[in-house]
């Protein structure tokens, strides 16, 4: 897999989507110090890691861990059994791009000497989930309308027709929540754990593809399920962007321009 792969079949309905998709969460959130270039580098280096992160990544080691599945168990086993052993493979999405999430955020962490108020941290992550999820989310959605869907033909399959877009906005919200939490926990010293609970999230939120292939849940089911995930950790963390601090809280190292 090529890092092209990824901006094939570029529109522009599909870029303005993603990026007012991107927009509409990152404004409920209302990250902080935007007027310092610190949260914009973050959100381009978010952005400028998603590609790579899943093409010298994710997909090489899925598909030598898919192999080796299919080597010690049998390709008959590892499909009819494919409950069990789909899990290393979405697990592996989850931890490769929340920690690709991360990186960004560890930098801006380390260079302010491993000391950041807390909200501070959500919004450096939010701002890397913000810029990863936009660049993937103009990958999926300019798939689907070089894939021949219109405006017009849309309604004909009623919500169906507009599955794809629900997904993925509600997929754009999961990015820019899952690095925020894994930014506040890092700001709060629990850095690998939040980072090993966010990837957790991640592989719930794969995983349900899998339900899907079984037949377990329809197709909508399987949306409602992601839009539901997706708004419930993204109120975690609005909640946590708007808590009054605690007063251990108010007296870490925060400039002015970052209240």
């Amino acid at each position: 897999m090529s890092v092209f792969t990824f901006f094939a079949n570029p529109s522009v309905q599909g870029i303005s989507l993603a990026v007012l998709f991107g927009l509409v969460w990152l404004t409920a959130l209302r990250p902080l110090n935007l007027k310092c270039p610190a949260p914009w580098l973050v959100l381009l280096a978010g952005a400028i890691l998603f590609a790579p992160a899943i093409a010298w990544v994710q997909a090489p080691l899925q598909t030598w861990v898919g192999g080796r599945l299919i080597a010690w168990l049998g390709p008959v086993t590892v499909q009819n059994q494919i409950w069990f052993t789909a899990i290393p493979l979405v697990l592996l999405s989850g931890l490769v791009q929340e920690a690709a999430k991360l990186v960004p955020v560890t930098v801006f962490w380390w260079v302010r000497g491993r000391n950041i108020d807390p909200k501070l941290g959500l919004t450096i992550g939010a701002m890397a989930g913000a810029g990863f999820a936009v660049v993937e989310a103009q990958w999926v959605l300019n798939t689907i309308f070089a894939s021949g869907w219109n405006w017009d033909l849309a309604p004909t399959y009623g919500f169906m027709g507009f599955a794809g877009f629900w997904e993925r906005f509600f997929t754009v919200a999961f990015h820019i929540a899952s690095a925020g939490l894994a930014g506040w926990g890092l700001s709060k010293g629990f850095g690998w754990q939040f980072y090993l609970l966010v990837s957790g999230l991640h592989f719930m939120l794969n995983y349900t593809v899998i339900f899907l292939q079984m037949g377990v849940i329809s197709t909508i089911q399987i949306e409602i399920v992601i839009a539901v995930l997706s708004s419930i950790l993204f109120a975690v963390v609005l909640g946590l962007r708007w808590r009054k601090r605690s007063p251990v809280e108010g007296e870490n190292n925060v400039t002015p321009a970052a209240q």
